[in-house]
């Protein structure tokens, strides 16, 4: 949880940070990693890191919208459409039951899809961003 400590402004010292809202401020300028540890703050302003959090992006964020766009189809078709949506294609199955069931099976795919990214594009390049930080290549699970 978060916690807000409110200090008075007289016992502030001069020159700490820039006054922010709510009581806070700009953090100082965080001191350099002890020899022998990662620079993180490196790492994350790295072209590197950029370019994976960049590849990653472009992948979970329209993968992202058209699952919504695709979930928010359903539920207004459910909503306003239901003589569409119980239209019997087979026997007792209609058209809501077959795109419900759709809408597991497409989350199946995306994950199954997400995983498969991961692994060829993601995965090598943070074991690669782990080698350059020498950090161990794999995590122990």
């Amino acid at each position: 949880m978060t916690q807000v400590v409110r200090t008075p402004i007289a016992a502030r010292s001069p020159g700490t940070g820039e006054a922010g809202f709510g009581g806070i401020t700009r953090q100082p300028t965080p001191a350099p990693p002890p020899p022998g540890a990662p620079d993180f703050v490196s790492i994350r302003n790295s072209p590197e890191f950029t370019a994976l959090r960049r590849r990653l992006r472009r992948f979970v964020f329209p993968t992202t919208a058209l699952f919504f766009v695709w979930y928010l189809t359903f539920v207004l078709l459910a909503a306003y459409a239901p003589a569409f949506m119980g239209h019997r294609l087979i026997g007792s199955v209609n058209v809501g039951l077959v795109l419900g069931l759709a809408q597991f099976a497409s989350t199946v795919a995306i994950t199954a899809g997400y995983v498969r990214f991961a692994r060829r594009r993601i995965d090598p390049r943070v074991a690669e961003l782990r080698a350059a930080a020498g950090l161990p290549t794999e995590v122990d699970a």
